[in-house]
């Protein structure tokens, strides 16, 4: 097996695995923000049934003031969080596909080494075939046999 080509393929499965590991985190981090997600909306809509005007109850106008602007808030977070959690799954779906490239390359190499080893015992086999009739041909019962200076002719 070429040195070479060896090498190549370890660093190809060392980048892959690099690959694979960014690939893992980056999945996390979008399984965390959906979660955060998921949390701040049933914050919101748990806070928003707690209106203080809901059912037609009256209420001071600084307290519905106060749900309203802090709805609000939790509006801009919601949208916040909505935006940081699209850029976390890009980033999750760019590590996908460069894994993939990655995972590509690996198996290319390790083909391109396998022809290689093929070749090699293809090349290898054609020699000993040949050192073979070689040897053959300049074993005993052969007619043209050389006997010195002079081919030996059959009686």
């Amino acid at each position: 097996m070429s040195p070479a080509l060896t090498t190549l393929l370890e660093i190809a499965q060392r980048q892959r695995d690099e690959a694979l590991s960014t690939l893992l985190r980056a999945e996390e981090a979008v399984r965390r923000m959906r979660l955060q997600s998921e949390q701040l909306v049933a914050y919101r809509d748990d806070y928003r049934a707690r209106n203080p005007a809901m059912g037609g109850r009256s209420a001071p106008i600084e307290l519905l003031r106060s749900h309203e602007a802090f709805m609000v808030r939790l509006q801009q977070a919601l949208t916040q969080q909505q935006q940081q959690l699209q850029a976390a799954e890009a980033r999750s779906t760019e590590a996908r596909a460069a894994l993939l490239v990655l995972e590509t390359r690996v198996a290319s190499v390790r083909k391109l080494l396998e022809r290689r080893e093929a070749d090699q015992r293809l090349l290898s086999a054609r020699q000993d075939q040949r050192r073979s009739d070689d040897a053959a041909s300049m074993g005993a019962g052969n007619p043209w046999r050389s006997s010195g200076s002079m081919l030996s002719l059959p009686q």
